[in-house]
């Protein structure tokens, strides 16, 4: 992205997802959040994407938002990022996945390990993951991206860990090839699922809680990637 389309975004009143870019509209939750929430005023910018790379700057007008420049496009990165992440406990999910967001995380797939301590049971499991992707849509909004996060899960640690690195203490440092990160629960991986694993990364030398390891993660490896 260019310094100018970052600016644009970084400057608007409000940034919003909607369906579509070519003919942005409002939706009656997004318009109460810009207009009464936020108290956009006439002539303001508010920025739209579809989540899926597209975006326009568009101006407050009557309550209503219309185009202000042809809609823009992000590439999707070339080297995606993929954070897994043993489900933690209480409404820590909603805050590892606000700030996974937030940090430019491509893909947040949930985990149940060995030892997890939490796990989604199949009838509730898509209830949990449908709260996660709206609080990735408001992450979204407010982090001014314009590609939303693939948020998966619950899967089990074991079939996925073959196409992961593990977080694991005396492990090798973080490279820049890192681009699937796996953290373990809070009792640690158990022997099989560190034999499954594509190999093991350091993530500093205390131990970390779940949603600490997370961030931590990304951030090392969107440092590699910037």
């Amino acid at each position: 992205m260019t310094p100018a389309a970052a600016e644009s975004l970084r400057g608007a009143a409000a940034h919003v997802l909607i369906d579509e870019v070519g003919t942005p509209v409002l939706d009656d939750a997004a318009g109460h959040h810009v207009f009464r929430v936020l108290r956009v005023r006439d002539g303001e910018v508010v920025t739209v994407t579809d989540g899926a790379g597209s975006w326009r700057v568009c101006r407050a007008s009557g309550g209503l938002i219309e185009p202000d420049g042809e809609p823009q496009y992000e590439a999707a990165s070339a080297s995606p990022l993929t954070i897994a992440v043993t489900i933690p406990k209480q409404d820590r999910p909603e805050w590892v996945v606000q700030k996974l967001t937030e940090l430019g995380v491509d893909r947040v797939v949930m985990l149940h390990a060995e030892r997890s301590v939490v796990r989604w049971e199949a009838d509730r499991a898509q209830k949990h993951v449908a709260k996660l992707q709206r609080v990735a849509r408001e992450a979204l909004q407010q982090s001014r991206r314009v590609w939303l996060p693939a948020i998966e899960g619950p899967v089990e640690a074991i079939d996925l860990l073959p196409l992961a690195v593990a977080a694991e203490p005396g492990g090798r440092e973080l490279v820049a090839a890192d681009r699937f990160i796996a953290i373990g629960p809070e009792g640690g991986w158990s022997a099989a699922e560190l034999e499954a694993a594509s190999g093991r990364v350091s993530l500093g030398r205390h131990v970390l809680r779940v949603e600490t390891a997370a961030l931590a993660a990304a951030a090392r490896a969107s440092e590699h990637s910037a």
